[in-house]
């Protein structure tokens, strides 16, 4: 049975506890809207700190990834240099091998003829190629 706004065929005293029903069925409507809206505000605090959490922890990782990303371009020039490094090392290994080449054999300064016998030796340049002679000049 649905409840009516309209008493105006009732005694007073029925008027009066119709009147009274319905100030406690808004009274609990009220209170039911009261009760939500502290659940909804209780939820929205608890996101918001939810999401504050968030925000430290990827304000952290930012700045760990900015670490991280300083680090591996050191790591990329200390690479950069070692390689560096080792190309000159070869490059003045081999200068010094033309320059300061081993003995492979005994040979006399002079030969018994008195003159020095010229041995061209061919030059390797830095890729292996072979590009010329070296020539004794020396008298």
């Amino acid at each position: 049975m649905a409840i009516g706004s309209s008493t105006s065929g009732l005694p007073s005293a029925t008027q009066d506890a119709w009147q009274q029903l319905k100030l406690q069925q808004a009274q609990r409507d009220a209170d039911r809207a009261d009760w939500n809206a502290q659940a909804l505000q209780a939820q929205a605090q608890q996101a918001q700190r939810v999401a504050n959490r968030a925000e430290d922890v990827a304000r952290s990782l930012s700045v760990q990834a900015d670490q991280a990303q300083s680090e591996a371009g050191k790591a990329r020039q200390g690479l950069a240099s070692l390689s560096s490094l080792g190309q000159m090392q070869k490059l003045v290994n081999h200068v010094s091998e033309q320059v300061f080449p081993t003995p492979t054999e005994t040979q006399p300064a002079v030969p018994a003829g008195g003159q020095a016998q010229s041995s061209a030796t061919p030059v390797v340049n830095t890729q292996g190629q072979v590009t010329g002679t070296v020539v004794n000049t020396t008298a």
